[in-house]
């Protein structure tokens, strides 16, 4: 029996699904019948699941406990050409931040709480209890494995495992788009003014604001109806300016539009309205 073998039925008889990976770090390819969905693809790299395959096909989900599968004939072949013994993270509810280089670890000891700690060839790897989505480069250095990756075995590392911090899950909240200047065109107006005074429209304005603010689902339909409502009520008189749309603009941004997609409805209620 050699050492990843070995290795991997220790993991395995703990409960942590195992895995072998080849040179480079890499899974093994899939058979020729897995190959390019062959199987049908399922499970596969973006399905969560356990891998039926016989052979270690599907990266991740051919991670398994099942020491019948481990030391199976699909198996052994893999296991003579092994350079690695990998693990699936999310398969026993852990978390692993994947520290690439020196400034990541100082990051780390400034920022997350302490944890279990594994050294790595460059780095290291901290380890949680709890699971979550799985991200790569979310800051210098640092990747998250957890469900649907596998990370390397290095040994059981030294610390107290604590639990999954915010800190972490934080990492992956994709941030809002930056909010950029109005580029769309404001109609010069020269039609009848109804606003009678300025309250009317600044009234106008903020009421679409916080229609935007307020969308919970369907932003970009949100957005397009509420650029065409403010059009067709303060588009034609001349009273509407590029401040006021940077501020619809501003709004939809906050939810996570892009100005592109800003200045696409913009136009679209324009071309709509005729102007």
């Amino acid at each position: 029996m050699n050492t990843y073998l070995s290795t991997a039925l220790t993991l395995a008889a703990r409960g942590v699904p195992a895995m072998p990976l080849r040179a480079g770090k890499v899974p093994f390819g899939n058979c020729p019948a897995c190959r390019d969905n062959a199987c049908g693809g399922r499970p596969n790299m973006k399905t969560p699941g356990p891998c039926d395959c016989p052979r270690p096909c599907h990266a991740w989900a051919a991670a398994t406990t099942d020491t019948d599968v481990i030391t199976g004939a699909g198996w052994l072949l893999v296991w003579k050409q092994a350079a690695a013994v990998a693990y699936h993270p999310g398969g026993v509810a852990l978390t692993v931040v994947d520290l690439d280089h020196a400034d990541a670890v100082t990051w780390a000891r400034r920022t997350l709480p302490a944890t279990r700690i594994v050294p790595t060839t460059r780095g290291e790897h901290w380890i949680y209890h709890g699971a979550m989505p799985s991200a790569n480069h979310v800051r210098d250095g640092v990747d998250i494995k957890s469900t649907m990756v596998y990370a390397r075995w290095l040994g059981p590392g030294t610390g107290t495992m604590t639990a999954l911090p915010d800190t972490v899950r934080a990492l992956i909240v994709k941030k809002p788009s930056p909010v950029r200047p109005v580029t769309a065109p404001v109609p010069a107006g020269g039609g009848e003014c109804r606003h009678r005074t300025p309250a009317y429209l600044e009234r106008g304005i903020a009421m679409a604001e916080q229609r935007i603010s307020a969308a919970t689902s369907g932003v970009h339909a949100t957005v397009y109806r509420t650029f065409l409502a403010v059009l067709s009520a303060h588009g034609r008189c001349g009273c509407l300016t590029d401040s006021h749309a940077a501020r619809l603009f501003a709004a939809a941004q906050t939810k996570g539009e892009t100005a592109r997609h800003c200045t696409d409805a913009w136009s679209n209620a324009r071309t709509t309205l005729g102007m």
